[in-house]
C-alpha cells in the first residue's frame, strides 16, 4: 500500500534507537525525509547515514535535550517546519509512589511528558498557520491499564493520552491531525531495563527478568509501532484525530 509520503518532512524524537530509530527508518522507506532528534549526537549521526544510504533520502541529525524548554525552542527554530511530527522520547522509570522520589519523578516528567506538550505547543501554532500536519504521539499503555508498581509512568502516560485527545477533537479546523499510539510490550532495551527492575524487587535476581514475560502473549516489535505510526501519519488516515490506538497485543484489554 503506498502511504502517499514521499517528500514530506518528518521530526523524529527519541530516534537513536529502539521505537523512534525504527520510526524513522519506516518513514524513511516511504519516502520522507527526516530528521533525528535524541541526546546523542553520535548514535544519531550512524543512523542518519544508514537511512539515507538504505533509503535515498534526506536524513538529517538535530541533538536536544527536550527535557529543556529552551531546547525544545531551539530545536524548533532550527529545523524546518515538519510535515509529521512523531513525539516518542522519554523513559520513565518503574516503582511505586514510596519508592520513586520528586527528583526522579520531575526528571522523568520533564522528558516524556513537558518534552511531548512543549513540541506540541509549537507544532500546533505552526502547523495551524500553515493548515496542514500530524503530530503522532507514542505514549504507553500503563495510562489504560494503571498499576501501582509503575505510578510515575501511569501518571505521565494518562495525561498525554487526555492531551492527545483533547488537541485532537478539534484540530482539524487548522488542517492539523493529533493522534497518539500506546505501546504494549515491546522488545526494546528499555523492557529489558524495566523487567529487570522488577525482577530485582521481586526476587532480589534482575537476571530472572524473562520470567515475568508470559509465553502465550509475547512481546511486540518496535516495527509493530512503526508501522502504525507510518499508517496514522498518513492521508489513509485523514479522518483519524483526537483517537488513541492500542499495539500491544490485546493486554489492555486483559
Amino acid at each position: 500500500m503506498d502511504l502517499g509520503l514521499t517528500g514530506r518532512r518528518a521530526l523524529v524524537t527519541g530516534a537513536s534507537m529502539g521505537i523512534g530509530l525504527t520510526t524513522a527508518e519506516t518513514l524513511a522507506a516511504e519516502g520522507c525525509d527526516v530528521w533525528l532528534v535524541a541526546r546523542s549526537a553520535d548514535l544519531l549521526e550512524e543512523a542518519a547515514a544508514r537511512i539515507r544510504e538504505e533509503h535515498g533520502v534526506a536524513a538529517h541529525v538535530a541533538p536536544a535535550d527536550l527535557s529543556r524548554s529552551e531546547e525544545v525552542d531551539r530545536l524548533w527554530a532550527e529545523v524546518p517546519l515538519p510535515d509529521i511530527l512523531v513525539n516518542n522520547a522519554g523513559a520513565i522509570p518503574s516503582g511505586t509512589i514510596a519508592a520513586v522520589d520528586e527528583e526522579t519523578w520531575r526528571e522523568a516528567w520533564d522528558l516524556k511528558v513537558f518534552g511531548f506538550v512543549n513540541l506540541c505547543r509549537h507544532a500546533m501554532a505552526d502547523m495551524g498557520e500553515r493548515g496542514s500536519g500530524v503530530i503522532v504521539n507514542v505514549i504507553g499503555g500503563a495510562g489504560v491499564k494503571p498499576t501501582p508498581g509503575y505510578i510515575a509512568g501511569v501518571g505521565g502516560n494518562a495525561a498525554l493520552m487526555a492531551i492527545t485527545q483533547a488537541l485532537g477533537s478539534t484540530s482539524t479546523r487548522k488542517g492539523v491531525r493529533v493522534v497518539g499510539i500506546n505501546p504494549g510490550l515491546i522488545h526494546t532495551p528499555r523492557l529489558e531495563g524495566l523487567m529487570r527492575d522488577a525482577a530485582e524487587r521481586r526476587w532480589g535476581d534482575p537476571d530472572r527478568w524473562t520470567e515475568l514475560l508470559d509465553p502465550r502473549f509475547p512481546p511486540g516489535t518496535p516495527q509493530h509501532i512503526a508501522d502504525a505510526v507510518a499508517f496514522l501519519a498518513s492521508d489513509r488516515s485523514a479522518n483519524t484525530t483526537g483517537a488513541i490506538l492500542n499495539v500491544d497485543g490485546g493486554g489492555t484489554a486483559r
